[in-house]
């Protein structure tokens, strides 16, 4: 499978769905991964930690989701990115999930 890593563009979120750990466990198992330029700064890893995990780095969003058959990112696409989406692929989001305070029920 062709795995897109996206940066997420979202409003303050800095994290990345998959580390260089992650893209060299992906390879391992015969997966290609692709992850646009800068897209793991924000949690510390660089695009040399991606290329040392074999995973290829590509300039742009745009080539990003081109490319994938399957996109990882942490939050949810946003308005700018519904045009990427393509129709035939996979997706795979991994989101957070916002707890709200409650009260205990008495």
């Amino acid at each position: 499978m062709i795995i897109g890593i996206p940066k997420e563009i979202k409003n303050n979120e800095n994290r990345v769905a998959l580390t260089p750990a992650g893209a060299a466990e992906m390879k391992r198992r015969g997966h290609e991964v692709y992850v646009q330029h800068n897209a793991g700064t924000g949690s510390g890893f660089s695009d040399d930690d991606y290329l040392l995990a074999g995973a290829r780095i590509l300039s742009s969003i745009e080539e990003v989701y081109d490319i994938a058959e399957m996109i990882m990112k942490v939050k949810e696409p946003i308005a700018s990115e519904y045009n990427l989406i393509k129709k035939t692929s996979w997706y795979l989001l991994i989101s957070t999930l916002l707890l709200q305070n409650r009260s205990p029920m008495q």
